[in-house]
């Protein structure tokens, strides 16, 4: 006979089991009946998974030995308003966040939101700034195959530049 799934924020039976399916990607909460209602889901219209999932299980707030060295914050504070006090607190409670985190996201690390189209075109610019100035100094040097070799170059990076 199976065992019954345990409460994802206590050490309950899970009688509810909730999923959200966000960017093709399945997120599964089990629930004990009490928990809902102490973690404030008590709207399913309203009720998001991945706002539930930031808060931090019942077990690490009551751990009050871990405590931000800065600001003093600590897992419940953490847990009550779901923010951090400073940004040292990310790395004081790393072990709490990395795994909401990797259940959320596609990394743990913030890798920024600069468009691919735009850093490619980025690349392409810095690109060409450097076979220009190569140039420059080719032409200074008067190393002339080298100057024409940069001058396809440009030439090239000019037309990917321009097509893209």
């Amino acid at each position: 006979m199976a065992k019954p799934e345990q409460c994802s924020h206590c050490t309950k039976p899970a009688t509810i089991h909730l999923t959200q399916i966000i960017d093709n990607k399945i997120h599964k909460v089990d629930l004990c009946e009490d928990c809902p209602f102490k973690q404030g889901v008590t709207d399913p219209e309203g009720f998001s998974l991945a706002d539930f999932l930031l808060k931090a299980p019942a077990a690490l707030a009551s751990d009050q030995s871990l405590q931000c060295e800065v600001c003093g914050f600590t897992p419940a504070d953490f847990k009550k308003s779901g923010r951090f006090g400073c940004p040292h607190c990310y790395e004081t409670f790393k072990e709490i966040l990395d795994p909401m985190l990797s259940n959320m996201h596609k990394d743990t690390v913030h890798r920024g939101k600069v468009p691919e189209k735009a850093l490619a075109r980025l690349s392409r610019q810095r690109r060409l700034d450097q076979l220009e100035s190569d140039l420059q100094q080719a032409v200074q040097s008067e190393n002339y195959e080298e100057a024409a070799r940069l001058r396809d170059l440009i030439n090239q990076t000019r037309e990917a530049i321009n097509k893209a």
